[in-house]
């Protein structure tokens, strides 16, 4: 069993040729990418009781998302999405994040898990951030951790504090995504490859396996203890960007649990992927963004998709084969 923990929420994409509603939501894309990608996953969140969560409960049991915690009697968040003519988006938010008090059912909720993940706005923002760094830290004994900070700075105003949150996730996590705009956001005036490179340090011997930056047309670049590797972007009509990194990490965690090293048991052997492995990832991830960009919506490929983008592309290898 897969688990992500964070926010669910309702897109409202307002594009210049009319407005759609889709689910949405960092972490939930996640949980519905690695589903679509045959994994078992449970969704910990929180949405009301209303319209807008009665199509989020849908489009996650429609994907197979197990969802443990019922909704309840705050609105559903909605971030509106407006889409520029090459379909960039910019978000404004209206959210109440929050969870129950989880500390007497982690230990249920998180028994069978083998890996675990976060970030966005979940990560960050109280009241719910502190209870997901709790969750973070009863499973990191067991779990693999996955971590993306995607960063929302209409909401979280203040670099600086979320700097010191961001950091204190990286450092207990495996596995490490971030954008260009996210790292140049945190640490202006500073190369956003020379801050992954310094978050693959924040944590020690014990700290993440692979640290990895998107950059959108330029392709992904990753770096781990035996190097760094940069792929090129594949070649897509862009339809949006809407949750292409979002489906880029759930094919990162799904090829990870793809070569059996998920589960804390196996930290040992993820920190000694080799730049070639890496590569191999970073490819696979790639062009499950790739089908997203391709159509409207945060909508994550399956893993016949991601195989047919492949054999469009010459040369191209499976990075979800192990």
């Amino acid at each position: 069993m897969l688990t992500v923990i964070g926010e669910a929420l309702i897109d409202v994409v307002r594009r210049p040729t009319g407005t759609e509603s889709h689910p949405g939501g960092s972490p939930l894309n996640v949980a519905v990418g690695l589903a679509r990608l045959d994994h078992p996953v449970q969704f910990i969140g929180r949405y009301g009781d209303d319209a807008y969560g009665r199509l989020l409960t849908d489009h996650l049991h429609g994907s197979n998302v197990l969802v443990p915690l019922p909704p309840d009697e705050a609105p559903t968040s909605v971030a509106s999405a407006e889409l520029d003519h090459h379909g960039a988006a910019t978000y404004h938010f209206d959210l109440d994040w929050h969870l129950p008090d989880l500390r007497g059912r982690l230990e249920t909720l998180l028994s069978a898990t083998t890996l675990v993940h976060t970030g966005s706005i979940a990560a960050v923002l109280e009241p719910g951030a502190d209870q997901v760094l709790h969750a973070i830290e009863h499973a990191r004994p067991r779990a693999t951790i996955g971590f993306d900070p995607n960063c929302r700075p209409t909401i979280t105003t203040d670099p600086e504090v979320v700097r010191i949150r961001v950091e204190r996730f990286v450092a207990l996590s495996d596995v490490v995504k971030a954008s260009d705009e996210d790292l140049a956001w945190l640490y202006p005036g500073i190369d956003p490859l020379e801050s992954a490179r310094r978050w693959l340090t924040l944590g020690g011997s014990d700290g993440p396996a692979f640290v990895v930056v998107t950059r959108g047309a330029e392709g992904p670049w990753g770096v781990c203890r035996d190097g760094e590797v940069a792929i090129p972007a594949p070649s897509v009509k862009v339809a949006d960007t809407v949750g292409a990194g979002d489906s880029f990490m759930a094919a990162l965690l799904s090829a990870v649990v793809d070569r059996e090293l998920d589960g804390a048991q196996r930290r040992p052997e993820l920190r000694r992927l080799d730049v070639r492995e890496l590569a191999r990832i970073l490819d696979f991830a790639a062009r499950a963004a790739a089908v997203t960009v391709s159509r409207p919506g945060a909508n994550p490929p399956s893993r016949a998709e991601i195989r047919t983008r492949g054999a469009q592309s010459e040369g191209a290898q499976d990075g979800g084969t192990p």
